[in-house]
């Protein structure tokens, strides 16, 4: 005779799926010396412009330079790269696109590899249907043009901005929850966890 005996269910612990949002940094040259050179180029005046942020490494860009060029793809130091990367308040723990000696290297170095991990765009943008026969336009007062608002402090969540009549540029994470709006275009140069919509008046 089969009995069946029921599992018990663990008091301790529960395993879920769960969604990890990632920053991306697509690779594009295996010399640490001349990306330590642009990071600190781009980001050593802002310090904060990371906040322990989870990294993806994607190292297709040196496949494809590799296909254009006379030499393979070299060797990464990985563990080099993550301490870099670490000292701008980057977490890598994903890699894809390497070939078989770049995924070993980042295997033994930590990184878990990703092959299916697609990434997506960070600008948003409202669309609206045009009319089948929109109105001539009408001519509206001059009136100053007005320059980009930016935001360099990171958006928590529930806060809320609004462009009116200009651009937005993003320099800070805008985190789960917030929502920035701009009537003109938002330049996005920081994670985007939020809600965005450009072109809100059209």
């Amino acid at each position: 005779m089969i009995v069946a005996v029921r599992a018990a269910t663990p008091a301790t612990f529960e395993i879920k799926s769960a969604n990890l949002p990632l920053v991306a940094l697509l690779l594009k040259s295996t010399d640490l010396a001349a990306l330590s050179r642009e990071l600190a180029l781009r980001f050593g005046d802002i310090p904060n412009f990371f906040d322990q942020d989870a990294l993806m490494i994607d190292l297709s860009p040196l496949e494809t330079a590799a296909s254009d060029g006379p030499a393979p793809a070299g060797e990464i130091d990985f563990p080099a790269l993550i301490g870099l990367l670490g000292s701008y308040q980057l977490v890598p723990v994903a890699v894809k696109g390497g070939n078989p000696a770049q995924m070993a290297a980042a295997l033994q170095a930590g990184l878990l590899p990703v092959p299916d991990a697609h990434l997506v765009s960070a600008r948003p943008a409202a669309l609206q249907a045009a009319p089948a026969n929109p109105p001539p336009p009408t001519a509206a007062p001059a009136s100053p043009s007005l320059g980009a608002l930016v935001i360099d402090k990171p958006l928590r969540s529930g806060q809320q901005v609004y462009a009116r009549g200009r651009d937005l540029v993003l320099l800070a994470m805008v985190n789960a929850g917030a929502e920035v709006i701009a009537d003109g275009h938002i330049h996005v140069y920081a994670p985007l966890r939020g809600k965005a919509m450009a072109g809100a008046r059209g």
